[in-house]
């Protein structure tokens, strides 16, 4: 459990506190005041959080607790998935768009190289928004997996359509599909 007030710090501090902990998952029981579990990735992140809010003023103080009531603990960890899997969702909602531009733009015959480079970032982005939550999905989320298919998804599309550009412009190089390389990334 961690409590923080930077209260007479600089005012920056307060929203590099917030944007730390929310990086982290940690899920607010109130104004302050917030759990993340006890993990040694977490916990190292945790202290130097700690060191910059005292440095700059503020004041901290991290408890260790456990959970009496198994329903409670229950309870905490449905809550933690509860936030993963509403941040899962909006990669479910958007990664259809990726896959729609990409059939728009191979209906109309405009398979070229430049749309494989702008489709490769709007995937790139998709792929490093999925890691960073997959890195705070500390209780396997249930919705992870499906995300994760949905980019393996759009990858395989954005292969399909990288081979059709190839055809388009003459060359009989053999694309290769990126999904082990997400996997490799999503996967603990």
């Amino acid at each position: 459990m961690i409590s923080a007030s930077t209260a007479g710090a600089a005012g920056t501090l307060r929203v590099q506190v917030w944007r730390k902990l929310r990086s982290l998952g940690a899920l607010y029981l109130q104004q302050s005041v917030c759990l993340l579990p006890a993990r040694d990735d977490v916990v190292r992140q945790v202290r130097r959080l700690v060191d910059r809010i005292r440095h700059q003023g503020g004041t901290v103080r991290v408890l260790r607790m456990r959970c009496a009531d198994p329903a409670e603990e229950r309870s905490l960890v449905e809550e933690f998935n509860d936030a993963r899997d509403a941040e899962y969702a909006e990669v479910l909602e958007r990664i259809p768009a990726l896959r729609q531009e990409l059939a728009d733009e191979r209906a109309r015959g405009r398979a070229t190289y430049a749309e494989v480079e702008e489709s490769e970032a709007d995937l790139e982005r998709f792929r490093s928004w999925l890691a960073k939550i997959a890195a705070r999905d500390y209780f396997a989320a249930p919705a992870g997996e499906a995300a994760l298919a949905a980019v393996d998804e759009g990858a395989a599309d954005l292969a399909a359509f990288e081979q059709a550009a190839l055809h388009a412009e003459g060359c009989d190089i053999q694309a290769e599909p990126e999904t082990q390389r997400l996997r490799a990334v999503y996967e603990p």
